[in-house]
């Protein structure tokens, strides 16, 4: 590979693009999360029963995941085909605009059924985009990074989460100590919806100063000198030859989806319907954990780039395993001092362990000329089967068990002890084009 590809300045500015547009893009994203936990089921899924608002809140927090696969086929081909800037400039670019668009949507009392029939249309919208992105920035980052380096570089797509989970907790905290609830719920909640737009104008003009990876250069010339490859999908090439890498994707990621979504959408609506915790406390634990995150990710990215994946991504599932069923006493005892503990655990431990480690790993199990489709389909279909839809399982596993806990928490564990079993026995060989300059990259 060219020095141009693996130079410090042209890695730093690829990672810091990948970073700013995933921190707009999931602002928006996990934005509406928080407001469907706090408001949502009042105002566009009014009915008598809150359990029943909440299902109806969260299913539609789901439904956006279902789009994500298709955004990843879709920007995916974009990806492979045009590259990966300018993919990333279209994901950012729709999110960003459908965002603010919820931020002007009337409610159910001013326009009927037609109002969560839009916040549902414009959730699809949102899935799409941000199905797209995470491929294309993941990518964009490890191609550029220094071969020995690629999940400290590329970390900053997922650290890119944990600034945005912190900058969507903070903001709606300070609104919801600042204004009085029927303020917040009338009003109030618009506010930060307007200013996404604002972040995906910054997040383009960074991204504008990003150039293309050498690796999908060449691999774009390659394929234009092959006519027959430039007839294929680049989707249906990467099932062809990587069918294993789909489901080693979707089995890992269980562990991070399951911890993360429990731990900021979920709990913020349980802990304070059926315990005594309040909506403050509880979006000042997704401030900490947000807030960790920045720190933990990086770190165990330069571990796992310095002592190998696997130890780091079992560690990881580990914690997330462990965690699990006193992360649900500590709630039900009313311990706010041992919930902000499990909360770190599962969070700043269980997710960002392994989250650090999924840029270069996912990465290469694909060969160039069709890994951003490959990658982005694995990835977002393992957010449908375990992310997008872990909200509305766990308040409905709540309902099954007459209000309890326990079936949530053997759900959280059951995902983490797969991925631990998975991340344990899966082993592959990085594409030449990928290989570090040490072994102990090759495994997970």
């Amino acid at each position: 590979m060219s020095q141009p590809s693996t130079a410090p300045a042209g890695a730093g500015r690829a990672a810091a693009g990948s970073f700013v547009g995933a921190v707009v893009e999931w602002y928006d994203f996990l934005l509406y999360g928080v407001v469907a936990a706090l408001v949502f089921s009042k105002l566009y899924f009014p009915t008598e029963s809150p359990t029943a608002g909440a299902l109806a809140a969260f299913a539609t927090f789901g439904i956006g995941f279902l789009f994500r696969p298709l955004g990843g086929i879709v920007f995916g081909h974009l990806g492979d085909r045009i590259g990966r800037k300018r993919t990333l400039v279209w994901t950012i670019s729709i999110m960003g605009f459908t965002t603010a668009l919820i931020g002007v949507l009337p409610t159910y009392d001013q326009i009927g059924y037609w109002a969560p029939a839009l916040l549902v249309t414009l959730r699809c919208i949102q899935g799409l985009a941000v199905g797209g992105e995470w491929g294309s920035a993941a990518l964009l980052a490890v191609e550029h990074a220094p071969k020995r380096w690629r999940a400290l570089y590329s970390s900053g797509v997922q650290v890119g989460y944990s600034v945005a989970l912190l900058l969507v907790n903070g903001f709606v905290a300070i609104l919801v100590g600042a204004m009085s609830e029927g303020a917040f719920e009338t009003w109030g909640w618009r506010i930060p919806f307007f200013c996404g737009l604002l972040l995906t104008l910054v997040g383009l003009w960074i991204r504008s100063g990003v150039d293309e990876s050498e690796v999908f250069r060449k691999a774009a010339a390659e394929r234009a000198a092959d006519p027959a490859e430039e007839q294929r999908l680049p989707v249906l090439e990467a099932a062809r030859r990587h069918p294993g890498a789909f489901g080693k994707i979707v089995a890992l990621r269980l562990a991070e989806l399951l911890t993360m979504y429990i731990v900021v959408t979920f709990a913020l609506s349980y802990a304070t319907t059926e315990y005594a915790f309040s909506r403050g406390f509880m979006l000042g634990v997704g401030l900490l954990v947000g807030g960790l995150g920045i720190v933990t990710i990086p770190l165990f990215g330069w571990l796992s780039d310095r002592y190998g994946r696997r130890p780091v991504y079992l560690t990881g599932a580990v914690a997330g395993l462990v965690a699990s069923v006193p992360f649900f006493v500590a709630m039900e005892q009313g311990s706010a001092v041992l919930l902000v503990v499990c909360s770190v655990l599962l969070v700043n431990i269980g997710h960002d362990a392994i989250v650090s480690v999924q840029q270069p790993l996912f990465t290469e199990m694909f060969g160039a000329r069709h890994r951003n489709s490959g990658v982005g389909l694995g990835y977002q279909l393992a957010s449908v089967v375990g992310g997008g839809f872990t909200p509305f399982i766990a308040t409905a596993l709540v309902a099954l068990g007459g209000g309890a806990w326990h079936w949530v928490a053997a759900y959280l564990a059951a995902g983490c002890l797969l991925s631990l079993l998975v991340a344990a026995f899966i082993s592959y060989e990085p594409h030449a084009e990928d290989a570090p300059a040490t072994a102990s990259s090759h495994t997970p």
